[in-house]
């Protein structure tokens, strides 16, 4: 009989879930069953999962969405393999190996796979939205998603930067082709998105501002290269601020996922030919445009979403290699996860939330 209630007890794990989309009280820590890799897949033990605005949206509920209830969030995964599926031996992967996930999910050979646009793809999914994600023990993933993390970097780090890094250098390299010496905008200094394309931006040699709305905050992109920083709190027209600083020549990229709020300011900074590219908008979807700017000044509005795999495993290896450090502002204990959703809901976070499923040794 004890072999029994062992053997049961083997199958379930702790879980961060919810039943129903809504708000930050309807995630619960449970037990659920441990899920099995399929052909093709990997069962992974998490160390760490870092959160996302995507973790929000999704808890709250998107249109079009349908999850399999409960659902469990999270999208930046990173841990060590504990199960390999069937097939997946000929990549060279083995129990205990240290890895990071990444968590967008294509089919690796329609026609935009083939063209390196992975996120086109008709069935591209991103875990932790569209399936089961990393808050939890344990979770499955393909494969082909896996990337090994080298001894000496953290697991927590290689967290931090999955998702983030990916889009950033996808929208400032991949879309707007910063080139150095240009001039380029990040909106909403504090996010894990706009940290990385700050640090991406002077690594490719661009004159970086920002915008953020605190003191401390704008002592913190100052610190991770930032060359100008404007409190909009303080500042209500930083649009006209911002053309001043750069000598009336204006913005050739502007990085904004901040939206309805920011988009009409954002698009007066641009100079002629400027770029303006985006990955989503938290303060809402609708967006005004003037026609007459966009064709007189040769301007370009662009949509990004996530990265393709060439271009994640290019930005983890500039993490790796320590030219882009991902900024982790706060690290929340499993138990804590909607400690974590309300720190990201209040706009308080300066860089990445992470939490702590199991961590590892070297964290």
């Amino acid at each position: 009989m004890p072999d029994a209630v062992q053997t049961q007890e083997a199958r379930t794990m702790k879980a961060v879930v919810f039943h129903e989309h809504g708000p930050v009280e309807n995630l619960s820590l449970e037990s659920v069953p441990v899920p099995e890799p399929g052909a093709g897949d990997v069962r992974i033990k998490v160390a760490y999962c870092a959160l996302n605005h995507l973790d929000l949206w999704t808890r709250d509920g998107l249109p079009g969405l349908k999850l399999e209830m409960p659902h469990i969030g999270g999208s930046d995964i990173s841990g060590t393999v504990d199960t390999l599926g069937a097939g997946t031996e000929r990549y060279g992967f083995q129990p205990g190996d240290r890895v990071v996930v990444n968590p967008g999910v294509s089919c690796g050979h329609c026609r935009f796979c083939r063209m390196g646009e992975d996120p086109l793809c008709d069935t591209y999914h991103i875990l932790g939205e569209h399936t089961r994600g990393g808050y939890a023990e344990y979770a499955v993933v393909p494969v082909r998603s896996l990337m090994s993390v080298p001894e000496g970097v953290p697991l927590k780090t290689a967290a931090a930067a999955s998702l983030a890094y990916q889009t950033a250098y996808r929208m400032v390299v991949g879309r707007a082709k910063l080139r150095p010496r240009e001039n380029l905008l990040v909106l909403g200094a504090g996010s894990g998105v706009s940290t990385a394309c700050i640090q991406i931006g002077k690594m490719l040699g661009a004159t970086v501002y920002t915008i953020t709305s605190s003191d401390e905050k704008m002592r913190l992109a100052k610190a991770i290269g930032a060359d100008h920083v404007v409190d909009y709190t303080k500042d209500t027209e930083w649009e006209k601020t911002l053309y001043k600083l750069s000598g009336k020549r204006g913005m050739d990229v502007v990085v904004d996922h901040v939206g309805e709020a920011t988009w009409v300011k954002s698009m007066r900074t641009l100079g002629k030919g400027g770029r303006i590219v985006t990955c989503g908008g938290t303060t809402g979807p609708k967006l005004q445009l003037d026609v007459r700017h966009l064709f007189w000044k040769g301007h370009t509005v662009m949509g990004s979403t996530m990265a393709n795999d060439q271009e994640w495993r290019e930005v983890m290896g500039l993490v790796y290699a320590g030219k882009l450090e991902p900024v982790i502002d706060t690290e929340f204990g499993f138990a804590d996860l909607p400690d974590a959703h309300r720190r990201m809901e209040e706009a308080e976070q300066f860089g990445k939330i992470v939490i702590r499923v199991a961590g590892e040794p070297d964290s």
